[in-house]
């Protein structure tokens, strides 16, 4: 059906669900409830390749397209949202961003780990009074004296995979003064001094995707690991998030499938009033319209995954195409799992069924990596020309 996807892209895509299946799905009941990050399985991942599928082998990864990746994310999200989210997250924003923006010494020494799965990598932009507005942030980074370091001092939040992450990329200020124009991104070692992380988040939903505040007390990074020039953080930050919005994207998508054919199966066995549910006409209804919407999703995916490996060549961006998938495919998957919900009725808000999973998982990706109405706002940008 679709030409693009070659006899490669079937093989990874195969190869994640039948992981997924043998190994995640066991297990991803009891990390939801207990919250405990999946590390034995994550490592596993990598081995598998999956945590940097288009990271060139020569840096640890596999050397695939953004479609195998979009591939391989969704069928591992299909069984459990939170490994999506960690492989999401180290593909999308760490690896990407290092690949695209490190020098050849800062790929050697931190994407080849992290690719690998060896180490695992985390993104901080947001802080407790900036989300959105990034121009707005208070942590700081100061450049010594003799101008071989700088001093961070502040504290960031909401950071996916921090509790574990061995290396985070930063976002901070360093010229208050120029706001969004003075954001420097910086390449963090956790094991260093001055760095903390904060309690682990009690979330709603991928709950075994650890998520935590981290705080920085006179941090001192060595100027090496700036990554990229001094200010163009923002437009590094901006740039990685159209990777990291397909990757949502392709997330969402995957809870979404699952909730829908969790839907079928339970229609075709619950019966009321003598006959199956899915005879009544108002459950085909949810029926079709959740296909539909789950296949609309898909399209607006593989072309943004197109338009990433295309601006491989052409360096332009694809932030129209990244947006309008991870607005679509987000509330897809809310709408979706709200509807499976209602379609199994009392057991669909029970634990006993993973449908209420889904639908809690499902909630946080019209949240994180740019809020729908930021999507929105981005895409009506790109129609008009206008800010």
């Amino acid at each position: 059906m679709f030409d693009f996807i070659t006899e490669e892209h079937r093989m990874i895509q195969q190869a994640a669900r039948e992981f997924a299946q043998k190994s995640i799905a066991p297990i991803a009941a009891e990390h939801d409830e207990s919250g405990e990050f999946p590390l034995e399985t994550v490592r596993q991942m990598g081995q598998l390749g999956f945590m940097g599928i288009e990271v060139p082998e020569e840096y640890g990864g596999v050397g695939m397209d953004t479609i195998a990746y979009v591939l391989a994310l969704e069928e591992i999200s299909r069984v459990d949202a939170s490994h999506g989210t960690i492989m999401s997250v180290n593909n999308s924003l760490v690896c990407h961003g290092l690949l695209k923006y490190g020098t050849e010494v800062q790929r050697q020494k931190y994407l080849v780990p992290v690719a690998s799965g060896e180490k695992i990598g985390a993104y901080s932009l947001t802080e407790p009074m900036s989300g959105s507005d990034a121009g707005t942030m208070r942590s700081r980074a100061v450049l010594s004296d003799d101008g071989s370091h700088y001093v961070i001092n502040g504290r960031k939040s909401w950071v996916t995979s921090a509790p574990v992450a061995d290396i985070i990329i930063l976002f901070t200020m360093t010229a208050p003064e120029k706001a969004h124009r003075g954001v420097t991104a910086f390449i963090i070692e956790t094991d260093q001094p001055g760095f903390e992380r904060g309690k682990t988040e009690p979330k709603l939903g991928i709950r075994a995707s650890a998520t935590s505040e981290i705080t920085f007390d006179n941090f001192r990074c060595p100027v090496e690991n700036r990554l990229g020039a001094e200010g163009d953080g923002f437009k590094i930050a901006m740039a990685v998030l159209d990777a990291g919005r397909i990757g949502i994207a392709a997330q969402a998508l995957g809870i979404a499938e699952a909730a829908l054919e969790a839907s079928i199966s339970y229609s075709k066995e619950r019966e009321a009033f003598g006959q199956k549910i899915g005879e009544f006409q108002m459950i085909q209804q949810k029926l079709a319209d959740m296909k539909t919407r789950v296949e609309a999703s898909r399209l607006l995916i593989y072309q943004a995954a197109l338009a990433k490996t295309k601006a491989r060549e052409s360096g332009e961006r694809y932030s129209l195409e990244a947006s309008m998938a991870k607005l679509f495919a987000s509330e897809t998957a809310m709408w979706v799992t709200t509807q499976a919900i209602q379609i199994h009725g009392g057991m669909g808000y029970s634990k006993e069924l993973p449908v209420e999973r889904y639908f809690r998982d499902a909630k946080i990706t019209e949240i994180y990596e740019g809020t729908s109405e930021i999507q929105r706002l981005v895409i009506a940008r790109a129609l008009t020309g206008l800010r």
